[in-house]
């Protein structure tokens, strides 16, 4: 086994200069082990992957009988396999009426680029509309649309005609005008410290689109797949997107994206030119296998059931005096301190106890929780007394 972290830092690119850096040989439900057997329960599903656990059983049998078939052969939208078609009944399955056609993709910024590029096509206009302190993605489309000039300006230009309203500030739901394509928005603000809108606020939207032919394209990459406590989070809302993307958990482990939208409206991308939007790797049988699988692990072990009360299970024992606010969606949270040396302390020294929680990038004095929905109120509690005696510790 080659666990050198000389060829980690030198031979592989890093996006930082302090990774957070330990070295993980197995993954197993809610744990990570290293080598050497320690431990790791990880508080954050891998940034928002791992819903359902890692390696979990019903996965890896889905991905092994997929090996046994095929492989990649050709590339998407060519080519009648059964696992894409069976992921793709299932998902709209699971969907409004209204969203009954996917197109499979490799990430969640693929799928967002997808998203703009319909919404451009669809509607014959330029503008889009985004919102202060959002995240995307790390592509140029993607990048253009992110609320974050910090980890924008190294790369401009970027795509021209991007306006960006404030999140959940119904007076600017007046600058969406008959000239915006999209309006494109997370459910659930992530990257920004899990900011979660009001549902006036979300209504008042839906009517402002629906007023100005405006397409709605709510991004749910990191808050969707039951990570709120619904299946996607728009349910709660009580509005339906012209365009929903997913990532992330979708794929149970595996690299898969989804931009998802009407029938008539994603036929515009076969005209017009012809392979309007193009993947190879896109709809990938395996991906999809792993995909198809946790969907059905999240339905067949009812885990939504039990998202809200482990989330208030676990926001009741966060309590500290350090702690300035906490922010929570279902099993979503942000814990606010005082500064980013606190949180990064905090971070550390629960490394070092063998618990991973992490940092935002846009909001540095918060850390992130999103467990697995598989976690246990057992691992819940343990998890916690790590956390409480970093933070007596920072």
């Amino acid at each position: 086994m080659n666990y050198s972290p000389d060829i980690f830092l030198n031979n592989l690119a890093q996006t930082t200069d302090t990774p957070y850096l330990i070295t993980v040989e197995k993954a197993e439900g809610v744990y990570l082990y290293a080598p050497d057997g320690k431990r790791y329960i990880d508080m954050i599903s891998g940034i928002g992957v791992s819903n359902i656990g890692h390696r979990h059983p019903k996965v890896v049998e889905a991905i092994k009988q997929q090996l046994d078939r095929h492989l990649h052969v050709m590339v998407y939208g060519e080519f009648i396999q059964h696992t894409p078609n069976a992921l793709a009944q299932k998902l709209t399955s699971l969907l409004p009426a209204a969203l009954n056609c996917c197109y499979f993709v490799n990430s969640g910024t693929e799928a967002n680029e997808g998203a703009l590029k319909l919404a451009k096509r669809y509607t014959g206009r330029m503008e889009i509309i985004s919102c202060k302190k959002s995240y995307h993605g790390s592509t140029h489309g993607s990048l253009s649309v992110s609320g974050n000039e910090v980890k924008k300006q190294a790369f401009r230009p970027l795509l021209p005609d991007v306006r960006f309203i404030e999140f959940n500030n119904a007076d600017d739901l007046n600058l969406i005008t008959t000239e915006t394509a999209c309006v494109i928005m997370e459910t659930i603000q992530g990257d920004a410290g899990v900011r979660i809108p009001g549902k006036a606020y979300m209504k008042a939207l839906r009517k402002r689109c629906n007023e100005t032919g405006t397409l709605l394209i709510l991004d749910e990459i990191q808050c969707g797949m039951g990570r709120t406590g619904t299946l996607f989070a728009f349910e709660q809302f009580n509005i339906i997107p012209d365009i929903l993307t997913i990532g992330k958990a979708f794929g149970g482990g595996l690299p898969i994206g989804a931009f998802i939208a009407d029938k008539k409206k994603m036929q515009c991308l076969t005209h017009n030119p012809p392979l309007g939007h193009i993947t190879t790797f896109g709809g990938n049988p395996v991906c999809c296998a792993s995909a198809l699988a946790t969907l059905t692990v999240i339905e067949e072990e009812n885990l939504l059931a039990t998202v809200e009360a482990k989330g208030k299970l676990l926001e009741s024992l966060l309590t500290h005096p350090a702690i300035k606010e906490i922010r929570r969606i279902g099993l979503m949270f942000a814990i606010d301190f005082d500064s980013a040396e606190r949180v990064n302390a905090i971070v550390e020294e629960a490394k070092t106890q063998g618990v991973i929680c992490y940092w935002f990038l846009s909001h540095p004095n918060s850390f992130r929780i999103a467990p697995p929905l598989t976690i246990t109120n057992e691992q819940i509690e343990e998890s916690c007394r790590v956390m409480l005696k970093a933070i007596d510790n920072s």
